[in-house]
C-alpha cells in the first residue's frame, strides 16, 4: 500500500508542477498586435531567397552565354522594384556563340534590378575583353536590354600598348567598341 501511495503522490507531485508550468508559461506570453507582427515581419525588408556560394549558367537555345559565380545572393522579390543583391561580390563571365570566353566582369557588390534589366556593379569593378584591355572603376552599369555598360565614374583602360583614364565610359557588353568621354591621360608604353 505505501508503494502506491508514494506512486500517487509522486504523480501529483509531477503534474502539480507541469501545470502550474503550463500556467506561468501562458500568462508570461500574449499575443502580439497585428503592427508589432507586421513590423518584425515586413516581407519586402526580408529576402524571399538566399543562397550561399552559387555557380551558374545562363543558357540560350543549349548554348551558354554566361556564368555567375557569387558567395552569396540576396534575392527581394517582394519590393515595388525587386532586386538581386549580391553583397559579398560577382564574378560574370560571357561567352561568344563558339563558346569562347568573350569577356568577364568581377567587383564587391553588385546589384540586378530585374524589371529594367539592369546591373549596378560596385567597388573594385574590373572588366576584361578578348583582346585583354582591362577596364577598372568603381561603379558600372550594364544594361542587358540595350546591350552596353557605362559609367560616370573615373575610369581606367590598361592596354598592352599603354593607360588610358578619364572620366565617363561607354561600350558595348563585350567591351569591343569603348569611349572614355573625358580622357585626362593616355600614357604608352615602349614595345
Amino acid at each position: 500500500m505505501s508503494l502506491f501511495r508514494n506512486i500517487s503522490k509522486t504523480l501529483y507531485t509531477a503534474s502539480s508542477f507541469i501545470l502550474l508550468a503550463v500556467y506561468v508559461f501562458t500568462s508570461a506570453c500574449q499575443s502580439n498586435k497585428p503592427e508589432e507582427i507586421q513590423a518584425i515581419s515586413n516581407r519586402e525588408e526580408i529576402p524571399s531567397l538566399i543562397v550561399e556560394e552559387l555557380e551558374t549558367f545562363i543558357t540560350d537555345s543549349g548554348r551558354v552565354i554566361y556564368k555567375f559565380i557569387t558567395p552569396k545572393l540576396l534575392t527581394y522579390d517582394k519590393k515595388e522594384e525587386p532586386y538581386n543583391d549580391f553583397p559579398n561580390g560577382l564574378h560574370v563571365i560571357m561567352y561568344s556563340d563558339t563558346g569562347e570566353i568573350e569577356s568577364q566582369i568581377k567587383c564587391l557588390n553588385a546589384i540586378h534590378y530585374e524589371k529594367k534589366k539592369l546591373w549596378e556593379l560596385n567597388n573594385d569593378v574590373e572588366a576584361i575583353n578578348k583582346k585583354g584591355e582591362i577596364l577598372s572603376t568603381e561603379q558600372l552599369f550594364w544594361d542587358t536590354k540595350e546591350k552596353k555598360i557605362y559609367s560616370e565614374q573615373f575610369v581606367t583602360i590598361t592596354q598592352k600598348t599603354g593607360i588610358i583614364t578619364g572620366t565617363g565610359f561607354e561600350a558595348d557588353e563585350n567591351m569591343d567598341n569603348w569611349v572614355i568621354k573625358n580622357i585626362q591621360g593616355d600614357l604608352e608604353f615602349e614595345e
